[in-house]
C-alpha cells in the first residue's frame, strides 16, 4: 500500500515514526459526461477569468476569498509551517472506552505502519496496551490542509485510525422523530424480538454490492451490442394496516427462507380474513342482480346421482323379475313423480 502521509505518533514522551495508508477503497463505477448526439466527451477547462485563457495544472494554486471578493493567496509552504504541533504528529490526548465514540462521528479509516525497525518496539507497546485496556486512543492530527480528530484502535495486529468529525459538526436530530406519541405493546416487541432472532446474524464478508454487479452486466451487454437485462418487477407494496399481522408474516417468511417452515400457517391465517370481505361484496350487490344470479345458477346434481346409485344397488340385491313385473314396476316409478301419486303408491304397497 502506498503511504499518503509520514509523521509520528506522540504517546506521552514516546514518539513512534509511522506511515499513514488508506484502509478502504471504493469500487463504485464512474461515468463520463458525453454529448448525447455524437458521444463526444464533455470536459471542464480551467480558465483564468482575468486573462480569459486555459491554464495548466502547474499554474493553479490556492486562495481564500474575503467577504469583499478579494483573494488572499495561500501556498503549500504556508500550510507546511502552520503553528500546530499536529502538523506532522498524531498527538494522543486521551484513552476512552470504545462505546464512548458515536458512530456518527466516524469518517475515513487508515492503517498506521511502523516506519523503520526502531519504531517496531514502541509501535508494538502501544498496540498491546490498547488491546489489554480494551480502550481506544483519541488523537489530533493534521491532514489535507486542516486539523482533524482521530480514534486509534487495534485491527488484528495493526493500529488503525478512524478520522472523526468534531462534535460541533454533528447535527442534533431535532424534528426527525415522529411527532405523535406512539405506544408499542409488549406483544409487538415480542414479535419484533422473534423476527430479529429468526433473521439471526450475518457474515459481513458474504455481503456484496449487487447494484454494481448489475450495472457491470448492463455495460457489458451494451458494449457487445446486446439488449441489457431487465430488472425484475418489484414486489407490490402497501400500507401496513395491522402491525401484528405484518410482524407474524415476517417471522414466518424468515423461517421459510431458513428452511424452518413451509408457510402453511400463513395461508391458514389469510383465508379467514378474505371471507368477511367477500360477504360484504355480496351484501352490497343490487337485489336484481343477486336474484338473476340465483335463477341462472344450475341445480345441483348430487341428489340425482345418489338416487341412481341407490337404484343400482337395489337392483343388484333383488332377484330377477319377469317382464310383467318389470312393466308394473315401471308404472309405479312413473306414478312417483307427483307427491299425491307417491302417497297413493305407498298406501297400496302397505
Amino acid at each position: 500500500m502506498r503511504s499518503i502521509w509520514n509523521g509520528a505518533i506522540s504517546f506521552g514522551l514516546v514518539s513512534i515514526p509511522i506511515k499513514l495508508m488508506n484502509a478502504t477503497e471504493h469500487h463504485t463505477i464512474s461515468f463520463r459526461q458525453i454529448h448525447t448526439e455524437d458521444g463526444g466527451r464533455i470536459r471542464y477547462r480551467k480558465v483564468c477569468e482575468l486573462e480569459d485563457r486555459e491554464v495548466a495544472q502547474g499554474e493553479i494554486g490556492k486562495g481564500y476569498e474575503e467577504s469583499d471578493g478579494s483573494i488572499v493567496p495561500i501556498t503549500d509552504e504556508d500550510l507546511a509551517h502552520l503553528p500546530l504541533p499536529t502538523a506532522r504528529t498524531i498527538d494522543i490526548v486521551a484513552f476512552v472506552p470504545a462505546d464512548r465514540i458515536d458512530p456518527l462521528q466516524m469518517e475515513s479509516a487508515y492503517y498506521l505502519a511502523a516506519s523503520g525497525a526502531p519504531a517496531a518496539k514502541p509501535y508494538t507497546l502501544l498496540r498491546e496496551a490498547l488491546k489489554r485496556s480494551k480502550r481506544v486512543a483519541i488523537a489530533k492530527f493534521a491532514l489535507r490542509g486542516r486539523e482533524r480528530l482521530g480514534m486509534l484502535r487495534v485491527v488484528d495486529d495493526v493500529i488503525a485510525m478512524h478520522g472523526l468529525l468534531w462534535p460541533d459538526e454533528i447535527r442534533a436530530p431535532q424534528g426527525v422523530a415522529p411527532d405523535t406519541d406512539v405506544k408499542v405493546r409488549d406483544q409487538e416487541l415480542d414479535l419484533a424480538d422473534a423476527l430479529m432472532d429468526t433473521l439471526g446474524e450475518v457474515d459481513l464478508s458474504d455481503l456484496h454490492d449487487e447494484y454494481r454487479e448489475a450495472l457491470e452486466e448492463v455495460i457489458a451487454a451494451k458494449a457487445a451490442g446486446e439488449v441489457p437485462p431487465e430488472s425484475p418487477e418489484p414486489a407490490p407494496g402497501g400500507k401496513v394496516l395491522d402491525l401484528m399481522a405484518a410482524l407474524e408474516n415476517s417471522v414466518r417468511a424468515a423461517k421459510r427462507s431458513r428452511g424452518e417452515g413451509d408457510g402453511g400457517e400463513e395461508t391458514a391465517e389469510r383465508e379467514p380474513e378474505a371471507a368477511p370481505a367477500a360477504e360484504a361484496e355480496v351484501r352490497h350487490l343490487p337485489r336484481r342482480k343477486a336474484d338473476r344470479a340465483a335463477e341462472e345458477k344450475p341445480a345441483p346434481k348430487k341428489s340425482t346421482a345418489k338416487k341412481t346409485a341407490a337404484k343400482k344397488s337395489a337392483a343388484k340385491s333383488e332377484p330377477k323379475k319377469t317382464a310383467s313385473t318389470a312393466k308394473s314396476t315401471a308404472k309405479k316409478s312413473t306414478a312417483k313423480k307427483t307427491p299425491a301419486k307417491k302417497t297413493a303408491a305407498r298406501t297400496r304397497t302397505a
